[in-house]
């Protein structure tokens, strides 16, 4: 199954996405790298697809040919360790 990775909102598995698509759950872009299967964090440039262009905003919509939307889901967290940690250390060294 298709999510969207701010809001988990379900797709249809046998549609296509377009470039100018939005989420009808949150309102975002549906067309971006956070929502490719090829998106990783930890990859050079973010993306396992070699061939890709870059791509500086990962949650605007793009032009890449290669987008193929993965069944992920849900990943804020994922790209926010500094902003949980920051707050956990407040949270322990608050008066």
């Amino acid at each position: 199954m298709k999510r969207c990775y701010r809001c988990g909102h379900e797709f249809d598995d046998t549609r296509q996405t377009g470039r100018e698509e939005v989420c009808p759950g949150c309102g975002r872009d549906v067309h971006v790298c956070r929502n490719c299967a090829f998106y990783d964090s930890a990859a050079y440039n973010q993306c396992h697809e070699p061939q890709a262009e870059r791509v500086l905003d990962k949650e605007r919509s793009n032009f890449c040919d290669f987008f193929r939307f993965g069944s992920g889901g849900p990943r804020g967290k994922e790209t926010e360790p500094a902003r949980d940690v920051k707050e956990k250390l407040g949270a322990l060294f608050k008066k």
